[in-house]
Parts: structure tokens; C-alpha cells; sequence
């Protein structure tokens, strides 16, 4: 990857000058935020005796590093989390689209989305391990839940907000429902798509600990409860950061794709 030299930034002209700015900016800020988290979290622990200092939680991953445990944990809570993402944004998008094009499937089908909607994936936790019993299924059956209805209603939301003004444009030109439907109706929908996949992923992360619970034997959430129960917190600190880190780097894929599949848009 090529460097861009101080001498080249001020010979580069005006608006290359202001795009280099720009895209140092953020990175100049998130590295400001890291060092102010790990100085509040240092400030945090010589204050309080049970909350332990980055200190030891490094300590603490570079053993379960060096034996193997990090990574499987993390690989196990990756895998569900992807299959059950993947199966829940590859179910919620047609549905979405089924929904926001058709009125009728509309009137059949957004009842049920609403009412399940307001019921917390974890809540079906018990009814999970009764009908799927105490395997991966279950599992990747609650996170599939928690991504699908977190993209189904923002697939559905893009249908509907696109703009009408280019739906009978497109008409006037003699474009077919699905001409428009395929050239108009689904780039419009691509942002709140994607930004529903954002969503769905954070709601797949913050369901797999629960859904680990569920008779696992490895795991980030199952790491985690085994820890806190022998009290072993710089292991679940540990534990909390892969899985920040790990959703992190996947949010930031996503913030990619959208960048380059919604690049026609304007932005700030």
C-alpha cells in the first residue's frame, strides 16, 4: 500500500490536499478515544478492588492465547454468529422486499413480524432448548432470529421510502414492474439494507452469550459465565473485548460494502 509523504500532501492539489484531512480525521479521533477509555479504565480499577486493570486482562489473554482457548472460543461464537446471521439476513431481504412491493403480503405478514418483533430473542430461549434440544440448533436458531428481524423491517422500511417520483418515471419510460423493481426499487433499498445488516450483526453479538448458555462446551459467552462463576473476572474482561473487537472488525466490513455499493450517495 503506498504512503503518502508530508511533501506529496502539499503538493497534491486542493481537493486531494482536504480528502487526505479528512480521512486522517477520524483515525486521529478514534485513537484519542482509545487512550482516554484505557486511562478511564485504569483511573476505574485503583478505585475499585473487584475491577481489574488492562494489566492483568492482558496477562490473562496472552495465556489463553498461548493454550489455545482464545481462539477456539472465539472461532465457535464466530461461526454461530456468521451462520446465524447469514441465514437471517438471507431470509429477511425477500421478505422485506415481498412486504414493501405487495400490499397484500404486507396485510399477511406484518402482523406477525410486529408481534414477534417486540419479544426478545433470549425470552425464547426455553422454548429453543424444548423444541430443538440442547444442540448448535438452537443456538444459531435464536441469533437467526435476533438478525432477521432486525433487517426484515429495514429491507421493508427501503421498499417503502423509495422515492415515487422515480417509480413513475420509470413507468412513463416503459419500464416493466420488474425492470423497475430490479433497476430502481433495489438500489434504493441498498442503504437500509445494509444499515439493517449493521443492526442485525450487533443484535447476533449481543444474543450469542446468552445463546451459549444453552448446554455449550466452548465458546466466548460460555468462557464467560464458566469464568464469572470461579470468579475469574480478567477472563471475562478478556472475553468482553474479543467479542467488541470481533464485531468491530465485522461492523466495519459492512460500513465497507455499503461505502461501496451506495457510493452514488451523497455524504457528508
Amino acid at each position: 500500500m503506498a504512503v503518502i509523504t508530508p511533501h506529496e500532501v502539499k503538493s497534491a492539489p486542493p481537493s486531494e490536499r482536504r480528502a487526505v484531512r479528512r480521512s486522517r480525521h477520524p483515525l486521529v479521533l478514534n485513537l484519542i478515544a482509545l487512550v482516554i477509555g484505557l486511562t478511564v479504565w485504569v483511573l476505574a480499577s485503583l478505585g475499585m478492588d473487584n475491577l481489574p486493570g488492562p494489566l492483568p486482562v492482558v496477562e490473562e489473554a496472552g495465556a489463553m492465547i498461548a493454550d489455545g482457548t482464545l481462539l477456539d472460543d472465539a472461532l465457535a461464537s464466530l461461526r454461530r454468529v456468521l451462520l446465524g446471521f447469514a441465514l437471517g439476513t438471507a431470509l429477511a431481504v425477500p421478505v422485506g422486499f415481498l412486504m414493501g412491493w405487495y400490499p397484500t403480503a404486507r396485510g399477511l405478514i406484518e402482523p406477525f413480524i410486529q408481534f414477534f418483533r417486540t419479544i426478545p430473542p433470549l425470552a425464547l430461549i426455553p422454548m429453543a432448548i424444548v423444541l430443538m434440544g440442547i444442540g448448535e440448533t438452537p443456538k444459531i436458531a435464536v441469533i437467526f432470529l435476533a438478525a432477521f428481524m432486525s433487517c426484515v423491517v429495514a429491507a421493508f422500511q427501503g421498499v417503502t421510502d423509495v422515492d415515487r417520483t422515480l417509480i413513475n418515471a420509470a413507468r412513463v419510460l416503459g419500464a416493466s414492474d420488474r425492470t423497475i423493481f430490479v433497476k430502481v426499487v433495489v438500489p434504493a433499498s441498498t442503504p437500509f439494507i445494509l444499515v439493517g445488516m449493521r443492526i442485525g450483526l450487533g443484535a447476533a453479538w449481543a444474543t450469542v452469550v446468552a445463546a451459549e448458555l444453552i448446554a455449550a462446551q466452548e465458546g466466548l459467552g460460555f468462557r464467560m459465565q464458566y469464568a464469572s462463576t470461579y470468579y475469574e473476572i480478567p477472563k471475562v474482561f478478556v472475553g468482553l473485548i474479543a467479542i467488541g473487537v470481533l464485531g468491530l472488525v465485522m461492523d466495519r466490513l459492512l460500513l465497507l460494502a455499503e461505502r461501496r455499493l451506495t457510493g452514488w450517495q451523497e455524504r457528508r
